[in-house]
């Protein structure tokens, strides 16, 4: 890991692209400012740890009843309308 110390106003860059800017500090918070191109996905841990559960639990194969499938399809053939 690497630790570095920063003022407001100043950055790290990561790459050639990405780059990572204090905005300000306030009691035990910082706020920070990333510069990243759309292609690249910028997400707090939380949310990224939220994204890799939800990808995991879609990735598991199971078996869905046929009934559950039907009323899924008619429900998207009503909402299409």
């Amino acid at each position: 890991m690497l630790v570095l110390t920063r003022r407001r106003g100043e950055g790290v860059a990561i790459g050639s692209d990405i780059r990572v800017i204090v905005l300000g500090t306030k009691g035990g918070q910082v706020r920070l400012g990333i510069e990243a191109p759309k292609s690249v996905e910028v997400h707090r841990d939380e949310v990224h740890a939220r994204i890799l559960n939800e990808n995991h639990l879609a990735s598991q194969t199971g078996v869905i009843p046929l009934d559950a499938f039907r009323r899924l399809v008619q429900a998207k053939r009503i909402r299409a309308r």
